[in-house]
């Protein structure tokens, strides 16, 4: 099945995980997914999460390395719905948008969502990275959700070329804390946190001084 032309960050980690010789688990989309704009627990779903699970039902990418594994959206597992029913009782107060999961990093606290009252003038929503393990708080890691494909691949690439990268994986090169340069790479992203908008969801410095590392990165490629 050929991916659909707004998904060439998918199409690129697809490539990449190929190149590499990565792990990568596609399956059948659901006969019935999810449209873009039906509401999940009260939130529009994702024009580019829609065409994802369009295209498959379940992914997961390099968990041989790193990773990053989505929740299902198949026939016989929805896990994408509950998962965010779950989420909703346990953290939607926590945080201080909403926020949509659609995937995680492998045994990991570590979840990857979608903002969607952060949208551009496609109604592509933002993507972050929620870390739970003690006061809530999210990264930016993308300006859509096929951005963050795009980037990473490109981290996967460097986390391969550096020496040891294939054997210690994660542990020698993590996403998205050390490779700012790459986010930088994504101009919406740039505005997005140069503006404020993600403030909210980062309130330690700590978090908000490597925010302003995507910007400066972005700034040194202009």
């Amino acid at each position: 099945m050929n991916l659909p032309l707004e998904l060439s960050g998918l199409q690129r980690l697809v490539e990449v995980c190929g190149r590499l010789k990565l792990n990568l688990e596609l399956t059948p989309p659901a006969h019935v997914p999810l449209k873009a704009g039906a509401l999940v627990e009260g939130l529009p779903f994702d024009p580019l999460l829609a065409s994802v699970y369009a295209y498959a039902g379940f992914a997961a990418f390099a968990t041989d390395v790193a990773g990053i594994i989505f929740h299902p959206l198949e026939d016989a597992d929805r896990q994408l719905e509950e998962q965010n029913k779950q989420w909703s009782q346990r953290h939607g107060g926590q945080l201080a948008l909403p926020t949509f999961i659609f995937a995680g990093e492998p045994h990991m606290a570590y979840h990857y969502a979608t903002v969607p009252t952060l949208v551009d003038s496609r109604g592509y929503q933002t993507v972050v990275r929620v870390d739970v393990y003690e006061e809530p708080f999210a990264l930016p890691v993308a300006s859509n959700v096929d951005r963050f494909f795009e980037a990473y691949s490109r981290y996967l690439e460097e986390l391969i070329a550096l020496p040891g990268g294939r054997e210690r994986g994660v542990g020698l090169l993590t996403f998205p804390w050390d490779v700012p340069h790459i986010l930088g790479r994504d101009g919406q992203l740039i505005e997005l946190i140069h503006h404020g908008h993600l403030d909210s969801l980062m309130p330690s410095p700590e978090a908000r001084g490597w925010a302003r590392r995507i910007v400066s990165a972005g700034a040194t490629r202009v």
